[in-house]
């Protein structure tokens, strides 16, 4: 079944608390970290003091995507919260991505690794065996609401036989205008999870929105 992971970014940041309480009882199944540093991505989002003081109902896992340029330089503030079960970076955003990727593995967090609209899958198939997930970006970073661009999709497909082909365990999630109307179509290319900015936190009920997602 998919894996819905709504993000904190779309919810009413006057109470995140709650709103993260309200999607674990919804039935998400991770919660979405958008982490922007208005350098590699066009907006300045929030940081490790904020993730520190979320609350994480049982079940329910973090998963942090830091869209931040040369994040080798903040990265330890992230790896030493100890609540963070996925943690990706940007193959453009850094020089030695290999090394940045072992050192999250190594401090206990599935490390995963990223790529925005314009990037071929190439970028990062020389160190698929070194990640646990794939995030494929299919609006460009910087503002949640945007629409979904159909034209990514062939690079899950790519992705995925990858994966397959090298018998890998990788789940490849996808951030952008996931909605019910596209769901089954990107699950059908490869899609295991799904960021859900909008198509949840957007709508007046959770459960029901999330749940939308999965019966497609």
């Amino acid at each position: 079944m998919l894996i819905v992971s709504p993000s904190l970014l779309s919810a009413n940041c006057s109470k995140l608390g709650a709103e993260i309480e309200a999607v674990a009882q919804a039935g998400a199944d991770w919660l979405h970290l958008d982490v922007m540093d208005g350098t590699f991505a066009p907006n300045i989002t929030f940081g490790p003091p904020v993730i520190a003081c979320l609350p994480k109902p049982a079940g329910l896992q973090f998963d942090a995507h830091l869209m931040v340029q040369n994040p080798e330089r903040i990265i330890d503030s992230f790896l030493g919260l100890g609540t963070l079960d996925w943690l990706t970076v940007h193959a453009e955003s850094t020089t030695h991505l290999q090394r940045l990727l072992q050192l999250i593995r190594d401090a206990g967090c599935h490390p995963g690794v990223s790529l925005n609209p314009s990037t071929p899958p190439e970028m990062i198939e020389w160190v698929l065996d070194d990640v646990d997930l794939v995030l494929v970006m299919t609006v460009n970073p910087g503002f949640s609401g945007q629409k979904f661009l159909p034209s990514v999709a062939p690079k899950i497909e790519r992705i995925k036989n990858w994966i397959v082909k090298r018998g890998l365990k990788t789940l490849i999630e996808v951030d952008g205008g996931v909605s019910p109307k596209n769901a089954r179509s990107l699950m059908d290319a490869g899609m295991d999870a799904c960021v859900a900015g909008s198509a949840v936190y957007g709508q007046k009920d959770y459960q029901a929105a999330i749940k939308a997602l999965k019966d497609v």
